[in-house]
């Protein structure tokens, strides 16, 4: 059995993992503003509450830049006080167990591929589409990290006037159009015209997104997770349009494009960290 926690700046998501069952969760609103203290203090403690003597490891995935090596995290998005921790070593030297830290969004990744609908392919990009953009790689049946688990930020290559983040992700909607996301799904699946023209706009941008992504991995899959995920049918018809340009059909025809439906994913990648 694996601890397997999936840090947030909203939530701290703390599991006891078996293989691909979650056995048990604690659950708790992140304190994002304290202390450095605070927030380790209180992920020791819902640690604390699922440990048991089976548990043979720690899996942390933290939405940041992370030295997987020495186990820090840096700058940790929408905690400020978490500029250079040493997870890794706080941890281990609190539960005495092996632990491993990476980014959140390849624990997404790891996850989908070992549980999920990336199952069978040696080489994946797992896609976590939300409040930002996020992408985690699997070459060769391994996570491919990077320097400091840098690879696969494809959210901030150049796009239009900004980046495939600002026009890919929540934003899209709340910056440009003035609503959430999922409004504009609630309005759209109602049939409201306004809302299909944004969600054919927002599938337009994704489909370039997803030759960026062809372009530079070639995957056999493309797995897409994060809130976002949940409205791929208001968005792939034209996301499928634009890759109909792509100058290489045997690749698109290669690449299979599909919303993650495993639940806990990043989670359960953690714990095969």
């Amino acid at each position: 059995m694996k601890i397997a926690i999936d840090l947030g700046g909203t939530n701290m998501r703390v599991g006891l993992t078996d293989g691909a069952t979650v056995v048990n969760t604690v659950i708790e609103p992140c304190p994002a503003k304290e202390s450095e203290e605070v927030v380790l203090n209180q992920l020791k403690r819902q640690i604390a509450q699922l440990m048991r003597p089976e548990v043979t490891g720690i899996g942390v995935g933290v939405p940041s830049v992370v030295d997987c090596e020495q186990g820090i995290v840096y700058n940790v998005a929408n905690i400020p006080s978490w500029q250079e921790v040493h997870l890794k070593e706080a941890l281990e030297r609190e539960f005495g167990v092996p632990t491993a830290v990476n980014n959140d969004a390849n624990c997404f990744a790891l996850g989908a591929w070992r549980y999920g609908e990336g199952r069978g392919t040696q080489h994946m990009v797992g896609l976590t589409m939300g409040t930002g953009i996020g992408a985690g790689i699997i070459i060769g049946g391994k996570l491919y990290n990077g320097v400091n688990t840098g690879a696969g930020e494809i959210g901030s290559l150049p796009f239009k006037d900004a980046d495939y983040e600002f026009y890919c992700s929540s934003r899209f909607f709340s910056k440009l159009h003035g609503d959430t996301g999922a409004n504009f799904g609630k309005r759209a699946q109602a049939g409201d015209a306004e809302a299909l023209a944004v969600w054919q706009e927002f599938g337009e941008n994704v489909g370039q997104l997803m030759k960026a992504v062809l372009f530079t991995y070639a995957p056999e899959a493309i797995i897409i997770g994060g809130g976002i995920a949940s409205a791929f049918p208001l968005f792939e018809a034209p996301m499928r349009a634009q890759l109909a340009t792509f100058p290489y059909p045997e690749n698109v025809a290669a690449t299979r494009i599909e919303p993650s439906t495993l639940p806990n994913a990043a989670m359960l990648g953690a714990g095969e960290l």
